[in-house]
């Protein structure tokens, strides 16, 4: 079986291929930008694994449920 390729390299490359798009254009709101699109995309990944339930997912994050619900909502996943 292949080693996945660790989480925190494959955002380096992706950063890195997205300020060379940029070019010479400033960049703006990065963290805002990385920290929305790295959560929403755990939130919907864990929730395919947990089935939907949130209970679960709740679990598998290590976060209540209140706070799942919570970010669910702010991303529009629910």
């Amino acid at each position: 079986m292949t080693k996945p390729i660790p989480i925190d390299e494959c955002i380096r490359t992706n950063l890195a291929a997205y300020f060379k798009e940029l070019g010479q254009n400033p960049a703006n709101n990065i963290w805002d930008m990385v920290m929305s699109s790295v959560e929403k995309a755990m939130l919907e990944t864990v929730m395919q694994q947990a089935e939907g339930n949130q209970s679960k997912a709740s679990e598998m994050l290590g976060i209540t449920r209140n706070t799942l619900r919570k970010k669910l909502l702010s991303h529009h996943l629910i």
